[in-house]
């Protein structure tokens, strides 16, 4: 019975809602048979309208279909069985035998049975017609059990038989003419797709090839192989190429559900474009299958114009037509591909085969091809679809033996409109970057006069920058919302501008919106720029439209998980360390990426600021302060029970032993740095903290390095920082006498044998050296300064102190002459 049932609702599954129409029809037509016998000089002397109003309640919920309540439509197919089943052979059996037969039992009968094989598969249609007949029968004997079967309706069992069994084999054989159609059409639909998706799938595998090809070997674990740079442009252009043909895979397969769909092309994103740009965009980004085929296509603009429309699905309109002239280059080896533009058309013409006029006709209907094999017949139709879209069409012309051309044809668009909406795409800027800093970095004095020019209706501050390393510079002074950033220039090109930007080299504009300006090919650009950590890029040359509207987009599209161009802009911090020296640095990197910064020196002068306006967004403090310590504030600030007992905290730690995290943690703090802070560091810690993300603790250096191991004397990436920022002079005139200072009070604590004071001395001159730049001292007395803190010890090495004040000699020396050397910044 479940799979008897199960056929039934499978042939209702799909299709047309005949059981709603026939509740419609059945309606009707049960109530007018009803009345209709009153207009008969001898009524039937049967008056079932008991039966008749069940029949007609029945239909009338069939006929409601779309009002069924959504808790009840599960329903709806269990109840038409039972409804069938009651209206069709058991109400007109039944009827028919109360009535003693005659012609209008037996023409029932036959209305009925019609009925009843449209409405259900064959097999319910016999299990129907021997249940509800049977039913019926014998409800009839029941009441009249001395009453004779009327003969009319048996001598016409035959032909009920008859009628029902070819039905049913015509029905049968219908659905399987129809079952075998779709099979076709799908099997072709299935094997045009592959056949279309082969070659942007052969492109892939060329392009994972050629990366094989200039990948060096490899090699053993940990070994660096060298990648020469011609090697690395040759594994960007296969990456390039690669996700080309991808975006070509990607479009086949949406074209053809749009178009096999029908669906309607989304006009809401239709924009003004030049034909002429989009024309050329699209013969540089197609996907040709060698040099030759690719200058085999010319395109000549006569006179260029704008249309209303999206600019990537007429991008594979033209695919589409390229596609077609070019596949005819193997048989036809001098083949040319003509693109022209003007007069509000778009010509593409060839010199292949050309197409019989008998053809022509029908060349834009689905799943028509000419003269190819494996095609899906639907890139015509869809070219179709979209030039109406657009306002427009397209239009085939050929001659048998000489040529084909496909010319595109728009509806011209009024000046007025033309400046109306070029007025809405600049106030729509305008409203997002009036006000906004953008740094323009070109080499071309002149490309840079046009630029402003183009961006001068935006209100911005537009700086200006002839090349990359000026361009640092800059961004080292002032934080940027935008950098339109050349690509080539000489000595620092536009790549290594925005790597060094995204390592951190200026704190205050790590995370600006960088925007590439650049002649490569959009799918070169596309995927070096983003492997650089640029937001956009636009084409040169631009015109206006184009170039304020990417860097709007780049603007309010913001990088995953990055923060603003100024990401601590109306923060407020609390900065508590006992060393006014360290707290120049950390400060100086926080004001820069735009937090308001309040300093204080101990534990008890958190407590006090936090007391007297505890409006802070976040806590950075040293652990060892004289007084009450990092650990006692922090423990202190958690049990307050006060609004800002939840604040935030990063601790500041020279040191990063397991046990002083551990107790870090237990006070309640929320990360940890270790000294000296870089500006990188410091900026992600608190940007994952502000986003709810503990900050992943970030060691400067190794916990124990090999004492052999001293490596450089200077951190010339530090100290190039401080330059930057304007604070190098100033700090080597403040750190130099004091670190000399710390190693006196250091050398007059081991004199004494003062192991807290020396281990106090030896505390700060790690966070002095440290942040000085000193990474070879700073190392130095790391390895010292662990072992006292932890053991309570004196190092064990001989004349420690006296290679560590030599050390600290040479440092002095190699900062002095770093400071001389160092260029002025204007």
């Amino acid at each position: 019975m479940a799979n008897l049932y199960e056929h039934y609702r499978a042939y209702h599954a799909y299709g047309p809602p005949r059981l709603k129409y026939m509740g419609i029809l059945g309606a009707l037509t049960f109530s007018t048979f009803y009345f209709l016998r009153f207009t008969r000089p001898n009524p039937q002397p049967l008056d079932d309208i008991e039966l008749r109003l069940g029949v007609l309640a029945a239909m009338v919920a069939l006929g409601l279909q779309n009002y069924w309540p959504a808790r009840w439509k599960r329903w709806y197919i269990p109840f038409s069985y039972a409804a069938m089943l009651y209206s069709l052979p058991f109400f007109t059996v039944y009827t028919g035998l109360e009535r003693g037969g005659g012609v209008p039992a037996v023409s029932n009968g036959f209305i009925a049975l019609c009925f009843l094989t449209l409405l259900t598969d064959w097999r319910n249609t016999f299990v129907m017609l021997i249940g509800g007949g049977g039913a019926a029968l014998l409800l009839f004997q029941l009441g009249h059990p001395d009453a004779p079967i009327p003969p009319d309706l048996v001598a016409q069992l035959p032909a009920y038989v008859v009628i029902a069994i070819g039905a049913n084999l015509f029905k049968f054989s219908t659905e399987q003419i129809e079952t075998e159609r779709k099979l076709r059409a799908t099997q072709a639909l299935a094997g045009s797709i592959a056949h279309e998706l082969r070659y942007p799938l052969a492109r892939i595998r060329n392009s994972l090839e050629g990366m094989q090809r200039v990948l060096p070997a490899p090699g053993a674990g940990g070994q660096l192989a060298p990648v020469a740079p011609a090697d690395v442009e040759a594994l960007y252009r296969h990456l390039a190429q690669g996700e080309q043909a991808i975006d070509r895979g990607l479009q086949v397969i949406s074209m053809t559900l749009d178009e096999v769909s029908a669906r309607p092309i989304d006009e809401t994103g239709f924009s003004f474009l030049s034909a002429a740009e989009v024309v050329h965009k699209a013969v540089d980004e197609y996907s040709y299958d060698s040099e030759e085929a690719r200058g085999r296509v010319r395109v000549q603009v006569h006179d260029d114009f704008q249309f209303r429309g999206d600019e990537t699905a007429f991008l594979f309109v033209l695919f589409n037509l390229i596609k077609n002239a070019l596949y005819y280059l193997g048989p036809y080896p001098g083949i040319r591909v003509d693109i022209t533009v003007g007069g509000h058309l778009v010509r593409v013409r060839d010199n292949g085969p050309g197409m019989a006029p008998d053809v022509l006709a029908g060349l834009f209907e689905p799943f028509r091809t000419v003269g190819k094999s494996g095609g899906t017949g639907l890139g015509l139709s869809y070219c179709q679809r979209v030039m109406k879209a657009f306002g427009g069409e397209v239009r085939c012309d050929s001659v048998l033996g000489q040529f084909t051309e496909f010319s595109m044809s728009f509806p011209a668009i009024g000046e007025n409109d033309r400046e109306i909406y070029r007025a809405a795409v600049l106030e729509k800027a305008r409203a997002a970057l009036a006000g906004k800093r953008l740094l323009l970095v070109e080499d071309d004095a002149a490309q840079r006069m046009t630029t402003r020019h183009k961006l001068r209706p935006l209100d911005m501050v537009v700086d200006e920058a002839p090349d990359g390393q000026r361009a640092l510079e800059l961004m080292a002074r002032h934080a940027y919302d935008l950098v339109l950033l050349d690509l080539h220039m000489p000595v620092l090109d536009g790549y290594q501008v925005a790597l060094r930007v995204r390592q951190g080299q200026v704190p205050a504009n790590r995370y600006v919106r960088i925007v590439a300006h650049t002649s490569e090919p959009a799918h070169m650009a596309r995927v070096k720029t983003q492997r650089a950590g640029m937001d956009g890029f636009i084409g040169k040359p631009c015109a206006q439209l184009p170039l304020v509207q990417a860097l709007q987009r780049a603007l309010d599209d913001r990088r995953a998980g990055l923060p603003a161009a100024l990401p601590l802009e109306a923060r407020r911090v609390l900065l508590a360390d006992d060393s006014a020296y360290n707290r120049r640095t950390v400060a100086a990197y926080l004001r820069e990426a735009g937090a308001t910064v309040h300093e204080v020196d101990h534990g008890m002068g958190v407590l006090e600021e936090l007391d007297g306006d505890g409006s802070f967004d976040f806590v950075l403090m040293d652990l060892n302060m004289p007084g009450l310590d990092g650990l006692a504030a922090a423990r202190t600030i958690r049990a307050s029970g006060k609004p800002w007992a939840s604040v935030p905290i990063v601790a500041l730690t020279a040191h990063s032993d397991t046990s002083t995290l551990d107790a870090a943690r237990q006070a309640g703090m929320d990360g940890f740095l270790t000294k000296p802070v870089e500006a990188a560091q410091l900026l992600d810690a608190i940007a994952q903290l502000l986003a709810g993300a503990n900050p992943v603790h970030r060691p400067a250096a190794p916990a124990h390095p090999a004492p052999e191991a001293e490596g450089p004397l200077l951190n010339v990436a530090r100290l190039d920082s401080y330059r930057r920022l304007g604070l190098l002079d100033e700090l080597l005139a403040d750190y130099l006498p004091e670190i000399r200072r710390l190693l006196d009070v250091l050398g007059q604590a081991v004199q004494d044998r003062e192991l807290p004071r020396a281990q106090d001395a030896l505390h700060s001159l790690l966070g002095m050296s440290g942040e000085a730049g000193a990474l070879a001292l700073y190392q130095r007395v790391r390895r010292i300064y662990v072992p006292v803190l932890e053991e309570r010890r004196w190092p064990d090495v001989p004349d420690w102190l006296a290679q560590l004040r030599a050390l600290a000699a040479r440092t002095e020396d190699a900062l002095r002459e770093y400071g001389a050397s160092a260029a002025p910044i204007d």
